[in-house]
């Protein structure tokens, strides 16, 4: 699809909230989301890995998972690209 000067709706405007792009929008609302999530669940839980127990906060726990979710899905996305 080509470019054109003028009012048509592929001169900049789309996917675009008051000049910000969408995608900065959604990772905005999941990024409070999920820090809202963490500090809700600030009890103690006991985590089973194979052959060692560890005690913590649930929202360390949380937050451990959702940094390597992040990291896989940013290393599939790279891969994807290819």
């Amino acid at each position: 699809m080509t470019k054109t000067s003028g009012g048509s709706p592929s001169s900049g405007q789309r996917g675009e909230i008051g000049g910000i792009p969408t995608r900065w929008i959604g990772i905005g609302v999941i990024v409070v989301l999920a820090v809202w999530f963490l500090f809700a669940n600030l009890d103690k839980v006991k985590i089973q890995f194979w052959v060692f127990t560890v005690t913590c906060p649930l929202w360390i726990a949380l937050l451990a998972t959702l940094v390597a979710g992040a990291a896989l899905g940013w290393l599939l996305k790279g891969r994807r690209d290819r």
